[in-house]
């Protein structure tokens, strides 16, 4: 049998069908509540706040859950809103704000969420809440104090480190220098830890507690 043509028509370059569009779900609205925190930090002057990108990581990372999760620097409240809105039913999340004035207006965001606290106060206002199945921090200068931060977690438990900017060497150089922070979550021994590129220009880590 001349398999000739069947050879031929094998080379010839095939179109793709068409992309059906239409029937490609879009990305999941923002929350309500993520979008009120939103506008608190329009009001209040903020230029930056969580990422979408992070928030839908800390959702559904906040669904695997159980037990108090924890937020170090609450901000506005974007982060704990995400948290909020992946949370499993019988979770606690609480979450720690240095400047009382912008504690009190996350308060009243928050007020008519039970499972939601926003307290004032540094670190150290947490420890009565701990151990944590999840920690989130977005300060680098509580990020630095990793003893800490350890204490404050359960076994298995993981802390989500936000705002890094990515890095190809080792260790991580960021503006000529060496990130000790990011280094010594990378490299010590009570995590399993990981750097995650959300975007091209920025990065977290997510630390499993041994």
């Amino acid at each position: 049998m001349d398999t000739t043509w069947f050879r031929m028509l094998g080379s010839i370059p095939r179109r793709a069908p068409p992309c059906q569009t239409d029937a490609v779900p879009s990305p999941v609205e923002i929350p309500a509540l993520v979008s009120r925190t939103l506008d608190l930090s329009r009001q209040r002057g903020f230029i930056s706040s969580t990422r979408h990108e992070t928030g839908r990581l800390l959702a559904t990372l906040a669904a695997t859950r159980e037990g108090t999760l924890a937020e170090l620097g609450t901000g506005t409240g974007v982060g704990s809103a995400w948290l909020s809105s992946g949370a499993a039913a019988g979770t606690r999340i609480v979450s720690a704000e240095l400047d009382t004035s912008l504690a009190a207006d996350v308060q009243k965001i928050f007020a008519a969420v039970d499972n939601v606290e926003i307290v004032p106060g540094d670190w150290s206002t947490l420890e009565r809440y701990a151990p944590f199945s999840l920690l989130f921090v977005d300060v680098r200068e509580v990020m630095a104090d990793i003893d800490v931060l350890a204490g404050l977690i359960e076994p298995g438990g993981i802390a989500v480190l936000d705002d890094f900017v990515p890095s190809s060497a080792w260790p991580p150089i960021v503006d000529g220098q060496v990130d000790t922070i990011r280094e010594q979550w990378l490299t010590d021994d009570r995590f399993i830890a990981v750097e995650m590129m959300i975007s091209v220009d920025a990065s977290l880590l997510i630390a499993a507690r041994r």
